[in-house]
Order: C-alpha cells, then sequence, then structure tokens
C-alpha cells in the first residue's frame, strides 16, 4: 500500500496517541480531567468530559481553539492534528522520545564515545527536541535553574 493509499487517522486516534505517549514525569498518563485543567488554567476552557468525547470519536469537529490547546497542552504542533506528515514526524520524535527513556540517559551517553562531531551534533539536537515535547528547560544552565528552584528534574523511567 502506497502512502497516498494509507488510512488517514481519525482525531480520536490521534488524541488518544498523545495521551498514552505523552505522560506526566515519573507515573502513567493523565486523565481526561486533569487535561483538561490544565488547559483552563492556560487559557482555554475545556471539560474533561468533552475531551472523552473526543477521544471516543463522538465529538469531531473541536474548534480551532481547543486543537490548538490540546497542540500546545501535549507539546506538538496544531498541525499534528491537520497533517498526516507532521503527525507521523511528530510520532517518530514521540517514539525516540520512549525509546529514550526505555534505555536510560547513563546508556545513551555511554553509546556516544567515538562519534563523530556531527554525530554528536545531531544527538543533542535529538535531546533538545526530546526536552521540548518533555516540557524541560532546553539547556542544562536552565536546569541548574531550575533545581535551585526546588524543582524535580530526576529523568523519567
Amino acid at each position: 500500500m502506497t502512502s497516498s493509499e494509507q488510512r488517514q487517522r481519525t482525531l480520536a486516534e490521534k488524541l488518544n496517541h498523545l495521551f498514552a505517549t505523552v505522560a506526566p514525569h515519573g507515573r502513567g498518563p493523565y486523565s481526561n480531567e486533569e487535561a483538561a485543567q490544565a488547559i483552563t488554567l492556560a487559557g482555554e476552557p475545556i471539560s474533561g468530559s468533552y475531551l472523552w468525547l473526543l477521544r471516543k470519536g463522538q465529538r469531531d469537529n473541536p474548534t480551532l481553539r481547543h486543537l490548538e490547546a490540546l497542540a500546545k497542552f501535549f507539546g506538538v504542533p496544531p498541525a499534528y492534528f491537520f497533517d498526516d506528515e507532521t503527525a507521523a514526524a511528530v510520532d517518530a520524535d514521540l517514539a525516540l522520545l520512549i525509546a529514550l527513556k526505555d534505555l536510560g540517559v547513563r546508556e545513551v551517553a555511554l553509546r556516544t564515545a567515538g562519534l563523530a562531531p556531527e554525530s554528536l551534533a545531531m544527538i543533542t539536537e535529538v535531546i533538545e527536541r526530546v526536552r521540548q515535547l518533555e516540557g524541560l528547560p532546553a539547556s542544562a544552565e536552565d536546569s541548574a535553574e531550575g533545581s535551585a528552584e526546588g524543582e524535580d528534574l530526576t529523568p523519567a523511567g
């Protein structure tokens, strides 16, 4: 089957994938209520029951503002919900994030020994993208400032 013949994923499938893969640090997925509260606190009112309806496919035409708020909450571009190529790229990033969590940071660091500077730069870019998806500061300096404020910065996993 060619890519043009592949079935497009529904909004519910994409949303459920985000709930399954973008989880809070050190625990399982967000509940609909938790996500709704965070999105509402960020300025776009939405209810847990409405998220449930979206995730079940019983509602499939949310407002653009709701989609933008959901995208912001999960740390993905709004195009994730509209463009299957963007969704595929984001899903690849999320898969890498899961793999990095499973491997553990130490094992990843040990595997970089002997790599060319260009390869290390590429790995750094991937790590920065993963930090962005996790909602973490972009740099070590930002992390140090966060831990000075008592923020829990231990790796997930």
